[in-house]
């Protein structure tokens, strides 16, 4: 039985695109891109999904809260759902927030700096640190209500794919540029529809063998 841990923002927790801020869906869980992951797996394999809305990298959010930092909860993350196989990382997108003002290149150093604490831990009992996914956020596409929140963050996206296989290859660990699968939904600009979802779940599933037998 491989444990899987699949650590990421809104798009991981499931968010359902948001056509105003005031209506916050989420999908059922077999139509979030983990349960995709799951189904595809099948049962020999636990899918853990650790998502939360607004979660950064590396950053404490001066607006909604010191949790939203992603590089402060990893670890009880690591420590939580140990001995783990497999922590694929999907974060970056919340980066892009203009109160933020970081670069493309600092968001990769960041999601860099996750991998960095998953092969660091210690995974107890009994076994090797897990191995890790890198997973860069597909692009922003055009804005509505959102818009404001990340000012400049759409140029700056299409270039995570590009960075984020920089602090890949850096580090010797697999790596999905999401943009190249999914792309945004048109309703916000920022989260993965239904189908996006599971395209993205499905994709990720397709290198999970390779993976865990590397």
């Amino acid at each position: 039985m491989a444990t899987i841990v699949c650590y990421g923002d809104s798009n991981t927790w499931g968010a359902i695109p948001m056509p105003s801020r005031a209506e916050l869906g989420r999908f059922a869980p077999a139509d979030r891109w983990p349960g995709a992951l799951r189904e595809k797996l099948g049962p020999s394999h636990t899918v853990i999904e650790e998502g939360l809305n607004g979660r950064t990298t590396v950053h404490d959010d001066p607006v909604d809260g010191l949790h939203k930092n992603g590089a402060r909860f990893l670890p009880v993350v690591l420590e939580t759902h140990a001995p783990i196989d497999l922590v694929i990382i999907k974060l970056g997108t919340n980066d892009l927030k203009v109160r933020f003002s970081v670069s493309a290149y600092d968001i990769a150093d960041g999601a860099g700096h996750l991998v960095d604490l998953a092969r660091a831990s210690a995974n107890k009992p009994g076994k090797a640190p897990p191995k890790v996914l890198l997973v860069a956020p597909a692009p922003l596409v055009q804005m509505g209500w959102i818009a404001d929140m990340f000012t400049g963050g759409t140029e700056k996206s299409k270039t995570l794919g590009k960075e984020y296989k920089r602090v890949a290859e850096d580090r010797g660990v697999p790596f999905l540029d999401a943009g190249t699968v999914v792309t945004s939904s048109m309703v916000d600009g920022i989260h993965l529809d239904k189908p996006m979802q599971r395209k993205l779940g499905e994709a990720i599933a397709a290198m999970v063998p390779g993976i865990l037998a590397g």
